[in-house]
């Protein structure tokens, strides 16, 4: 049972939550129309992880606004919509909020702030931010700061206000909540969470590179300066005016991709060869489809392969047409594998090294992973590109929530990076089914695993799909454990979490949980389909898969 602690200067409610020694947990309520407050509610919920706290960041009206007199701290971000209204996501908060019947000490130990974003060429310029403020201090609430006004007409946009008051609310909570012992805040060079992921820019491999530059007779070592073809048109991003081609071929052609029809349409364009136009325009042609699909895509012959087989044409290409013919090289994303709180100063992925046979007698190549892996720091300096962006997947806050996680493969990266996550905050209820071909091959981080098996903090079940006659995967070890996933439904809410690839092992694990519902919930197929379908809806089972 909480009490009230009535009207009490700063020092005394440091005072009084040091004596409480109460959880450092932060909500983080958001009302947005556009996502600028939802971007900024995110950006908090951020930095209040690099500062270890628990944080939540949710939408108003996502949030069971009954449960606030239970809050000690929150965060409110609103913007203001047209004549001072509450943005859409916000409307039943804001009604409930304002009902005429709640108790005025109710909030009575909140403590809270109020940022507000809104536009000071309207009349009521952040009014809901102001209002909301207003309210909650007369139901009690304790505000650590004055509202917050940000102004969409100020030179420097709304983090004129947004950053500096950050600052002063951080000052504030970290006197409420200071650090735990021997944890310091985590640098903002390394902010993300679990679920995020790491967008790599590969390259071109040197061997390549010098082919290009022969068979289209360049010297790789010339340099140029970009102009733009027609008026208006853009120049490629990330490029130096003057660029060496040795530098454009590396860096911005994908030489080693499966090239499209439209390739060997322009390419027809350039042949001065008679045999070579033709067979050029029938691939570039309705009916040479199928023909071109066995040329390119059955063996994923790469652009590089196929300007070798037209040998007079590609000698022939305008170099100001390359950017045209051959597209830029895309970044690869890899979900992160470590948590900041295990490895502040490092990203870890878990990459498998692509390399596979075709009808081609030379072995297919991940541009990415191969790149990355020919990489040695030993042999002197090297540099990845590289950025961080966050991820489809968001795992619960509720330290009490369990979570089912289903990482067949590499799949398991971004769930050792949750694992270790909750680990460092002393969570369990962790439960991962892993799977791969072989224990002795390809059991990715399997001294980890155990270890953390041994601790108590990690219930593992394991698929090795080829080391018995019959395969087995991890839908038959969800199966065989069904009464457990039940019970961790059910009773306890758990989340479900699935990351692999996305060929037939989404399908079958969704089987395999319709199959549990079915067998120990006594739900009907249909209501067994409708009720993961809900699960989905809610965030409750959660997947990122990938061809």
């Amino acid at each position: 049972m909480t009490t009230c602690r009535g009207v009490v200067t700063f020092a005394e409610a440091v005072s009084w939550r040091r004596g409480m020694m109460v959880e450092r947990k932060l909500l983080v309520l958001f009302g947005s129309q556009t996502g600028t407050a939802e971007d900024t509610a995110e950006r908090i919920g951020r930095e209040a992880k690099r500062r270890h706290f628990q944080c939540r960041v949710e939408a108003l009206d996502g949030y069971e606004v009954a449960n606030l007199i239970n809050e000690l701290l929150v965060v409110f971000v609103c913007a203001t919509t047209g004549q001072g209204d509450p943005p859409d996501n916000m409307k039943m908060f804001w009604r409930f909020l304002f009902r005429k019947n709640l108790p005025l000490g109710s909030l009575c130990q909140l403590d809270y702030a109020v940022l507000g974003l809104g536009d000071s060429s309207y009349p009521k310029f952040n009014f809901v931010a102001k209002k909301l403020h207003k309210r909650v201090l007369q139901l009690g609430g304790n505000p650590l700061l004055p509202v917050a006004l940000g102004d969409d007409q100020h030179d420097l946009g709304p983090d004129a206000v947004v950053d500096p008051w950050l600052l002063a609310l951080w000052d504030k909570i970290l006197t409420l909540y200071p650090l735990p012992p021997g944890l310091e805040i985590i640098s903002p060079d390394a902010r993300f969470s679990a679920g995020d992921v790491v967008m790599i820019q590969p390259q071109n491999c040197p061997e390549d590179v010098q082919q290009f530059c022969q068979l289209l007779r360049l010297d790789p070592d010339r340099r140029f300066v970009l102009k733009p073809t027609e008026p208006g048109t853009s120049l490629p991003a990330l490029l130096p005016q003057p660029c060496t081609i040795r530098h454009l071929v590396t860096h911005y052609l994908d030489i080693s991709c499966v090239p499209r029809r439209s390739f060997f349409e322009l390419l027809s364009f350039f042949s001065t060869n008679e045999l070579e136009r033709e067979k050029l325009q029938e691939f570039s042609s309705a009916q040479g489809q199928e023909e071109l699909y066995s040329y390119c895509n059955r063996p994923r012959r790469t652009t590089l392969e196929a300007l070798w087989d037209f040998p007079h044409t590609t000698c022939a290409i305008p170099p100001e047409y390359l950017l045209d013919l051959i597209p830029r090289i895309r970044p690869r994303a890899f979900s992160i594998a470590s948590s900041t709180l295990a490895h502040p100063d490092r990203i870890q992925i878990l990459m498998a090294v692509v390399r596979y046979k075709t009808q081609l007698s030379k072995p297919r190549r991940g541009l990415c992973s191969n790149w990355l892996a020919s990489l040695n720091p030993e042999q002197g300096d090297v540099r990845v590109p590289l950025w961080v962006k966050k991820g489809g997947m968001k795992f619960p806050v509720d330290p009490e929530t369990p979570v089912i996680m289903i990482g067949p493969g590499t799949g398991v990266a971004p769930f050792r990076a949750a694992i270790q996550e909750r680990v460092a905050q002393g969570r369990g209820g962790n439960y991962l089914f892993f799977g791969c071909r072989q224990k002795s091959k390809d059991f990715y981080c399997q001294a980890e695993w155990e270890e953390l098996v041994t601790k108590g903090f990690l219930t593992l079940f394991t698929a090795f799909s080829r080391d018995q006659e019959e395969k087995i995967y991890v839908q038959h070890r969800i199966r065989e454990n069904r009464r457990l996933v039940w019970e961790l439904l059910s009773s306890r809410r758990a989340h479900v979490y699935l990351a692999g690839n996305s060929k037939q092992m989404p399908a079958a694990v969704a089987e395999a949980l319709q199959s549990v519902l079915q067998l120990e919930g006594g739900l009907s197929p249909s209501e067994a389909e409708e009720h993961l379908a809900a699960l989905e809806r809610s965030q409750r089972f959660q997947s990122e898969t990938w061809s």
